[in-house]
């Protein structure tokens, strides 16, 4: 039976880049942003049902408008009650198969980025929170491409504070600097391989 380790962390925390080093550890990694993508993708599970909960997101190739759907939830954001409600059956059911494929893996790492906010907490093992200075966070968000400061603020109104989710986690991968990341991440899969995962 794996250890289920969630990985979160708030947007532009680096979340994404101490997944790629768990992965190459060798740990398999399961992508709940990557799974909504593949949902979303033409021929995918939740096109139909998006689709017709928010009229004008299909796109012409036959995939959901992600930015036409983010305007719609923009101007009311009651709808992101409805989208959960068609999308997230569907990710658990995808992170499950994941788990099941990898059920031999000493580790499986869960790359859920709302995952105290969603409550998933009590079906992990542990939990790891990617951590950097506000000001940090501030300037990589900032620096993606279309991103406003206005967009940036809807997504931190709908995250948990960093302090807060520090505290409930059981270990902070800080990734203000990629070695302190990646000595975290190893000290982490240390443990967790040694059998001594809360210590």
């Amino acid at each position: 039976m794996s250890f289920r380790l969630g990985l979160t962390g708030g947007v532009g925390m680096g979340k994404s880049t101490a997944a790629g080093m768990f992965r190459d550890l060798g740990h398999p990694v399961w992508d709940a942003d990557a799974a909504v993508h593949r949902l979303y993708a033409p021929g995918g599970r939740a096109v139909a049902p998006v689709a017709a909960a928010f009229p004008g997101v299909l796109g012409p190739d036959g995939s959901i408008d992600r930015a036409a759907l983010r305007e719609k939830l923009a101007v009311r954001p009651e709808g992101f009650r409805r989208l959960e409600a068609i999308v997230h059956p569907l990710v658990a059911e995808d992170r499950a198969a994941f788990i099941s494929t990898h059920a031999d893996a000493p580790i499986v790492v869960l790359d859920i980025p709302l995952l105290f906010e969603g409550g998933m907490q009590a079906q992990m093992d542990g939990v790891a929170v990617v951590s950097a200075p506000p000001e940090v966070q501030r300037a990589r968000v900032l620096a993606r491409p279309g991103m406003t400061e206005a967009n940036f603020q809807m997504i931190l109104s709908r995250q948990m504070p960093d302090a807060e989710k520090r505290k409930r986690a059981d270990w902070v991968i800080p990734s203000d600097t990629l070695e302190g990341a990646r000595a975290a991440i190893v000290d982490i899969c240390n443990l967790i391989m040694a059998g001594k995962a809360h210590a």
